[in-house]
């Protein structure tokens, strides 16, 4: 007789998350998909003039392939880049260069979206939402 106490440990992981994951990286298009769910890469801070600017990191890209598309009536700013394949394999490019489109919504409705500035320089596109002047905080004097 054995002195040695047999403790039997249940799997942390089952045998079914191993098969999601072996499956998961079997599935390609679900896996670029949820690669490539954030791209292009964005930020959008305010300024220290209280507007708001959205800015895209965008190597590769040409300041003709991109379109800013601003409709003031609905509130939203666009921006997009169409890229065909045929391009890509006639340069044999390597840069990984997708179309893309994001459309973002001013809830608030405290943006001059007509008063909007663009500009494109070193892959980096920077656009400039101002504030309108009546959503400017006022400071008014204590009596």
């Amino acid at each position: 007789m054995s002195n040695a106490l047999s403790i039997h440990r249940t799997g942390l992981l089952g045998r079914s998350v191993f098969d999601d994951i072996f499956d998961s990286m079997l599935d390609f298009p679900a896996l670029v998909n949820r690669t490539t769910q954030g791209y292009p890469v964005a930020d959008i801070y305010n300024n220290e003039d209280g507007g708001t600017v959205l800015e895209f990191a965008l190597a590769g890209f040409s300041k003709n392939d991109l379109n800013v598309e601003i409709k003031p009536d609905k509130n939203t700013i666009s921006v997009s880049a169409q890229h065909s394949d045929e391009e890509a394999e006639s340069s044999r490019r390597r840069i990984a260069r997708r179309s893309f489109q994001k459309t973002y919504v001013n809830y608030d409705n405290n943006l001059d979206l007509s008063s909007a500035t663009a500009e494109f320089e070193n892959g980096l596109l920077q656009i400039t939402l101002p504030s309108r002047p009546e959503t400017k905080a006022l400071s008014i004097k204590i009596k």
